[in-house]
């Protein structure tokens, strides 16, 4: 049997590398089962949302029933004042340290602000929060962000709810190759589950996604399709690719043909 193969977020070890989204479901039962197929052991929730009438009652005690570790998010913030004060509600209602810090500086994409993700960083950091900051697959902002204290960064793939998959690799493998000791999650933009297989066999830790699951056709059986993938970029990585080459070569093995066969 194979040992182990858990992730650490902030020194708690999970056996699942998918993090799921609670929002944009059909119902709160398919979001339940969507979730549950997933095989997540995180989910993030907004606090504006979980405020909101449309979410309903129950919504807080759905999520509770499931379980799982409850990741809040800061999603719809704009500037440093808001994102600080709704991380401090998160820990009051959610009692937890831990806050997926989303700061969003365009409303057309949906790009983070990568400035005033950097001041809000250090602020919450100093105030005791763990920060699982939401960020673009820029190099220098992920090491400024591992300086600053980030032990978790989550470059996106491509802009939140296009389902584009990964659309810059070589940055997010130049992320991945440069801060070696990080917990890497790709955060964003994913639609398919070869999406999420491939960022895992990027060597990425882990994939958080919400649309690709919530958007489905049927939430429940891509929520264990995406659960699969994962699994299989994991083993992908640790079996270690073949080298690529620029020529072809036999994969049939040449011996005991006549010499005539042979070149």
């Amino acid at each position: 049997m194979l040992p182990p193969d858990n992730i650490t977020i902030y020194g708690e070890q999970f056996s699942s590398r998918l993090l799921i989204g609670s929002a944009l479901y059909p119902s709160p039962a398919t979001m339940t089962k969507a979730i549950n197929a997933s095989g997540a052991d995180i989910v993030t929730v907004s606090l504006r949302r979980q405020q909101s009438a449309a979410a309903g009652d129950d919504f807080w005690q759905l999520i509770k029933n499931t379980g799982l570790k409850v990741l809040p998010n800061t999603a719809g913030c704009h500037s440093v004042k808001e994102v600080i004060n709704l991380a401090k509600m998160c820990r009051e209602v959610f009692a937890t340290d831990w806050i997926k810090l989303e700061l969003i500086g365009d409303d057309y994409n949906l790009q983070p602000d990568p400035f005033a993700l950097l001041e809000a960083t250090e602020i919450l950091i100093k105030d005791g929060f763990k920060v699982l900051p939401y960020c673009t697959d820029d190099l220098v902002l992920c090491q400024r962000l591992d300086e600053l204290g980030c032990e978790v960064l989550m470059p996106w793939g491509a802009p939140i709810g296009t389902g584009k998959g990964l659309l810059n690799s070589y940055n997010l493998k130049a992320i991945r190759e440069r801060l070696p000791n990080s917990t890497l999650i790709v955060d964003a933009g994913l639609g398919l589950p070869s999406h999420a297989c491939q960022a895992l066999e990027l060597g990425y830790d882990a994939v958080l996604l919400n649309s690709a699951i919530a958007g489905a056709g049927c939430p429940i059986t891509m929520g264990r399709a995406f659960k699969a993938a994962v699994e299989a970029g994991r083993f992908a990585y640790n079996a270690k690719a073949m080298p690529e080459k620029d020529v072809a070569a036999p994969s049939t093995p040449t011996m005991g043909m006549p010499f005539w066969h042979q070149t």
